[in-house]
């Protein structure tokens, strides 16, 4: 493995853990890649030579620790992670090393911060939830966006996608979520989670050019209701999706993303738009790019690398804008996404 850090990617060969695999290539690791369906990893393995291969199920524990064994983190892409992420984390405290994960499911988030916080922290080790572009990028962005403010009075996140093409792992990942809700939805307001039955408004949401001012389903909460007061003392956070993206991810049979370039992006765009208020003052972020599963890529790696090095404000579980320094972590995804402050 030589002195270059290693990774192990759970669910390497899934659609998102390609792009992870690849940018970790790109920059230098050495990865080990693991997931259940061997076949998948050796046909994998032709196209990512010199990589290790190491099948592992989180039916398995022994098989989770060896493939965990000699890596410096492990990121964890495999969905539904409200069945992988305990297993993986659990085998990354064994192994000592730090946990990364890009899950967008609200339920196996919390789970992570409830069931992971003290015993992390108190084995001085890193778990870090949703660091991906649902829940990673919206809270960094937010604390980008806080500046030198302490607390705020409201957050708004708002998802201007130019479509959604979901994942088989994405669709699978929110059926899971909303069988474990009952179907209910979900909203942060007053400082807590609130379960509700009835639909979400539809409104108009300004968003900067070029994208303008557009239809959006509000409170269409996702991962950052949970990243975002898990850090900062704000009792409303509330995020939105435009209205055709909406339509896209829950139609009856979804087609998923087709890659439009050598790196295997597909052609969706993406403007997150991010307020932030307190007494009346408003502060704004706004990050664009190209594809939100492949700036996954990214966005986990820089969490990485920045972990295995040192560049962290704290220890336990965290999400970004807690354990990184916000700007700079922003800055650094310069080649992916553009961001503009306004604080």
């Amino acid at each position: 493995m030589g002195s270059q850090p290693t990774v192990a990617v759970f669910g390497a060969y899934g659609h998102t853990g390609r792009f992870v695999v690849a940018e970790l290539r790109d920059r230098g690791f050495a990865a080990i890649l693991c997931g259940r369906d061997a076949s998948k990893l050796k046909e994998m393995a032709t196209t990512f030579t010199g990589f290790d291969v190491r099948p592992a199920s989180v039916d398995d524990t022994s098989s989770l620790d060896r493939a965990l064994a000699g890596a410096d983190a492990v990121i964890n892409c495999a969905g539904p992670f409200a069945t992988t992420a305990a297993p993986v984390i659990e085998a990354a405290l064994r192994a000592r090393i730090p946990y990364v994960d890009v899950a967008a499911e609200l339920e196996a988030n919390i789970d992570t911060f409830t069931h992971f916080a003290e015993r992390a922290r108190a084995a001085g080790t890193v778990v870090v939830p949703a660091m991906a572009f649902f829940g990673g990028l919206g809270d960094l962005l937010a604390t980008a966006a806080m500046g030198d403010w302490t607390t705020a009075d409201e957050a708004h996140v708002a998802y201007g996608l130019s479509s959604w093409r979901p994942t088989a792992g994405t669709r699978a990942s929110g059926a899971v979520s909303r069988q474990r809700r009952g179907d209910r939805r979900i909203r942060y307001s007053n400082g807590q989670l609130e379960y509700r039955q009835d639909e979400p408004p539809t409104l108009q949401w300004p968003f900067p050019e070029p994208v303008g001012s557009t239809t959006v389903i509000g409170e269409f909460t996702m991962a950052d209701v949970i990243t975002i007061p898990s850090h900062l003392s704000i009792p409303e956070v509330c995020t939105y999706m435009t209205a055709a993206a909406v339509q896209d991810v829950l139609a009856p049979d979804p087609q998923a993303p087709d890659p439009v370039d050598e790196r295997g992006r597909s052609d969706q765009t993406f403007l997150v738009d991010v307020v932030v208020r307190a007494g009346g003052v408003e502060r704004r972020a706004v990050a664009t790019g190209q594809d939100i599963y492949a700036v996954t890529a990214p966005l986990v790696v820089e969490a990485v690398d920045r972990i295995v090095t040192g560049r962290i404000n704290t220890v336990g579980v965290a999400s970004a804008g807690a354990i990184f320094d916000a700007p700079d972590f922003l800055r650094a995804l310069s080649p992916h996404i553009s961001v503009e402050l306004s604080l």
